[in-house]
């Protein structure tokens, strides 16, 4: 995927310092207006009418000016290249937010045009080496007369010297969310994600952005792909979550195998449920560790993420879905050490539909991985229809960037996740020996009308198997906790998946949302 061959080092530019300059305290008149494109009209409906006509021509890939000299600009090169602070667009009252643009590089080669809109009127910016200062690195000369840029983000309002958004690279974009710690991100469009053919990656080929007012920004895209074309809206508020309001229009230029709407890229390596594949001394390392979904007809879902042995996708079939969004649940320092990428600190994004969605699933995609540096989730929407060639889609969504899903359940949730040997402990050992195909699961709930019980017995764990035999199913609270603890043995024999299920019932009431699990014994060590 774009941007993420060496993902770590990456996230360390996003960051304050490396390729994103600190900003200034500038007038936002120092990117003289001179130096601007000329005028031209602009409004959604001429976008649209742009991206329409485009889809009725073959499409053509984008010229990439330099791209040998940009193929030299690695990580050490970008750390050399840092947009001139005084060069920051509407870095001045009443804009709450000053806005730098990327330089291009290895990673982000093709270019990006940025306009500014005033109006009904957009002005481009032209791409200027005199924005950039390139340090010792040798390339202002060599840059000279380049194309475009290679996307942009908007800057905390001063004293602060970080970033809350950014658009960089085909269709991703993100924010730091509540915490400003960087994780996962979104996109504008998935095409063909897990499929026999390879992923395609249309690009942001331009985007108009309007002057930011209070805490909000506006702007538009333009994007551009071998099988589709597509507009889009974004209304993006600095809030507590980030939001994000998402308005996209799409053309497809030919049949398309799967559409993925509103798709979210993340990263799992491992976690408690199955830390025993770890090769780092670090407890946990993902960005995300559960999938939630809440259907068109009210349940909660809790999907638990897995790092499989081969790529998986898994489908969760829907009507008017209500929102999904892969999400980080543990929020405590000690389960994952790590006091440099602080993964308890990564955004969680809930997708809310708005509209009627209609028929389709949500599906996750789980790639197999060795290391923290691979994004390998992804979690998106799939129409049931089939978009077929000339066919136009249209899509709203808000997108929730925080600490937590925005619409907490009214029943427990899980928190936590275990599996390890099954059987009794104390003897289970000599169970392990007669019965080597089972495995103990061992799930967390709390909240919702948990909190408010104390201990009893007739809780019941109800717990269903795609195939196998399930032993040993009960539900305790936790001595000194408000969590209640279901456990239960799995017993199958081969390596083909076992869909798991479990929530807490107390007589016909149920208490819990209902925890997934795709179970492969292969990943059992």
């Amino acid at each position: 995927m774009p941007l993420r061959s060496t993902r770590r080092d990456l996230l360390k530019f996003m960051s304050a310092g490396g390729l994103l300059a600190l900003a200034g305290l500038y007038p936002a008149h120092a990117l003289a207006r001179a130096s601007l494109g000329p005028k031209r009209k602009f409004s959604m409906d001429t976008l649209r009418e742009q991206a329409r006509q485009l889809a009725a021509r073959p499409y053509v890939a984008p010229t990439i000016p330099d791209a040998q000299l940009l193929y030299t600009i690695d990580f050490d090169a970008i750390q050399k290249i840092r947009f001139k602070p005084e060069q920051a667009l509407w870095n001045e009252p009443p804009s709450a937010f000053g806005v730098q643009l990327f330089h291009p590089h290895r990673f982000a080669q093709k270019p990006v045009r940025i306009h500014l809109v005033e109006g009904d009127e957009a002005r481009e910016v032209p791409f200027s080496t005199d924005l950039f200062d390139y340090g010792t690195s040798g390339l202002a000369k060599k840059m000279a007369g380049h194309g475009g840029f290679a996307g942009f983000r908007v800057m905390d309002p001063a004293p602060a010297k970080t970033d809350w958004l950014a658009f960089q690279g085909a269709s991703y974009f993100r924010t730091g969310g509540v915490q400003g710690q960087y994780g996962l991100s979104a996109r504008g469009i998935a095409i063909d994600t897990a499929m026999p053919q390879p992923e395609e990656f249309p690009d942001f080929t331009a985007f108009y952005l309007e002057r930011p007012v209070g805490d909000r920004i506006t702007l538009y895209a333009l994007l551009d792909g071998p099988s589709l074309t597509g507009v889009y809206r974004f209304v993006c508020t600095r809030a507590k979550p980030v939001l994000t309001e998402v308005h996209a229009e799409l053309f497809a230029r030919q049949d398309i195998g799967r559409l993925g709407v509103a798709p979210l890229t993340s990263m799992f390596w491992y976690g408690e449920n199955n830390r025993r594949r770890s090769a780092d001394w670090r407890p946990e390392i993902h960005d995300s560790d559960g999938l939630a979904l809440w259907t068109g007809a009210g349940e909660r879902l809790w999907r638990v993420i897995e790092n499989p042995p081969l790529v998986m996708t898994s489908s969760f079939v829907d009507f008017n879905p209500r929102g999904f969004g892969l999400s980080q649940r543990d929020r405590n320092f000690e389960n994952y050490q790590d006091d440099g990428a602080f993964y308890d600190r990564r955004p969680s994004v809930w997708v809310q539909p708005l509209g009627d969605w209609g028929e389709g699933a949500v599906q996750l995609v789980e790639i197999p991985t060795d290391d923290e540096i691979h994004d390998n989730l992804v979690a998106y929407w799939t129409p049931k229809e089939p978009v077929r060639g000339g066919s136009a889609w249209t899509f709203d969504y808000r997108l929730y960037w925080g600490d937590d899903e925005p619409f907490i359940p009214e029943v427990g949730r899980v928190r936590h996740t275990w599996r390890g040997r099954h059987g009794i402990p104390g003897i289970a050992a000599q169970q392990a020996a007669q019965q080597a195909s089972g495995m103990k699961f061992v799930i967390d709930f709390s909240g919702g009308p948990l909190a408010a019980l104390e201990q009893r017995f007739d809780l019941t764990p109800m717990v269903t198997a795609s195939r196998g035999r399930v032993d040993n199913a009960h539900v305790l609270k936790v001595v000194g906790t408000d969590r209640w603890r279901a456990s239960f043995d799995l017993y199958v024999d081969g390596a083909e998946p076992v869909e798991l299920r479990c929530y807490v019932r107390l007589g016909d009431k149920t208490l819990t949302e209902t925890w997934l699990y795709q179970y492969i014994a292969a990943t059992s060590c």
